[in-house]
């Protein structure tokens, strides 16, 4: 009867290896690689509003990742994730557009690229903290924001950019069905990458310099390499979520790339709980639906008598924005930990874990 538990009865861990793995039970991973079987198969079945839905989930939640190794893990703050966003998104079409890399070779190369200019802004802000830190990536997102405004050569000004579909082996991914399967595929192995990173040396070091970066100098860290590495990392992953974006939609345009942007990616791990892999996921799902949901309601609203007051019905456009900031602050007064914080507590209250990830 044991076997069919999610977790065995007993615990024999004798290593810290194996106290250390992503998956606590055979179980566990057998159910882990079953969803991604059952997503595989999901373009056959789901319409394209579920697919695109998905695919949205993907590139904002590798992107979201991202920061939250560097909000959650290392304990530092960034206002400007959305333009590193950005700087994925339109580096990965210049090389395409500029010099022919296939795409499925510019959408690592504009992580690495955003990577170093992440990098770039990292070394003043690896020596700050708190209030200064953040506005000094508030810095960097406008600076940003107005290179990609001048620099025509590059994001092609006001006018945008065109980004060219993924083409790997003569198959053109240009569909949402075919797309899915680029999507997930980077969603698995990015998420994999972060958990193992979490694992490794850097892992540790990271929430060491997070906890208590006194200790963790003493101990012999070096705080402004583990700082600076953290922005470095938080900006590969921002530099790949947005090269994905910009092949998807097949087009890029900097006023896509604002501080709004960069507030929706600090809601997405707030939500979801800073300092959690699954947690990511978790703020990056709620924050896709929360518009759907939103639009609705709004829908429904303007069906009654009272929806269709022109006081209402102005108030209504600016629902979606007002709802952002409201999450934030509920979840900040009720939740501060975020939704695998919850979740953990219910795994705890039942005693039974059914569904233990």
């Amino acid at each position: 009867m044991s076997s069919l538990m999610m977790r065995p009865c007993g615990d024999f861990r004798t290593s810290y290896k194996q106290d250390d793995t992503i998956y606590e039970t055979n179980t566990i991973r057998l159910v882990a690689i079953a969803a991604i079987t059952l997503l595989c198969a999901a373009p056959m079945v789901l319409d394209a509003y579920y697919l695109t839905l998905f695919i949205q989930m993907s590139y904002l939640g590798i992107a979201a990742l991202g920061l939250n190794i560097l909000v959650g893990y290392t304990g530092q703050i960034s206002l400007g994730h959305g333009a590193f966003f950005g700087v994925g998104a339109f580096t990965s079409a210049w090389l395409n557009t500029s010099f022919g890399i296939p795409v499925w070779l510019c959408i690592p190369m504009a992580g690495f690229i955003t990577m170093a200019v992440g990098m770039l802004f990292g070394l003043p802000a690896s020596r700050i903290k708190g209030l200064y830190l953040a506005i000094a990536t508030l810095a960097a997102q406008f600076i940003l924001e107005d290179f990609f405004a001048r620099a025509e050569w590059f994001s092609g000004g006001s006018a945008g950019a065109s980004a060219e579909p993924i083409s790997l082996m003569g198959i053109v991914f240009d569909t949402d069905e075919s797309f899915f399967y680029i999507a997930l595929f980077a969603l698995v192995f990015m998420y994999i990458w972060g958990c193992n990173l979490m694992r490794s040396r850097e892992g540790r070091a990271f929430v060491a310099v997070r906890d208590h970066y006194l200790s963790a100098e003493i101990m012999g860290i070096k705080l402004n390499k583990y700082r600076l590495l953290s922005f470095g990392v938080s900006s590969f992953y921002a530099g790949i979520g947005g090269a994905l974006y910009a092949h998807y939609l097949g087009y890029v345009s900097a006023e896509g790339f604002t501080i709004f942007m960069s507030i929706q990616f600090l809601a997405m791990i707030i939500i979801g709980g800073l300092g959690s892999v699954k947690g990511t996921l978790m703020g990056v799902v709620f924050m896709v639906f929360l518009p759907e949901v939103l639009e609705g309601g709004v829908g429904m609203m303007k069906m009654t008598d009272w929806g269709n007051i022109p006081m209402v019905v102005d108030g209504l456009a600016y629902i979606k924005e007002m709802a952002i900031g409201l999450v934030i602050i509920l979840f900040l007064i009720f939740e501060p930990e975020g939704m695998a914080h919850r979740w953990a507590q219910i795994k705890n209250y039942w005693k039974f874990y059914p569904f233990s990830y």
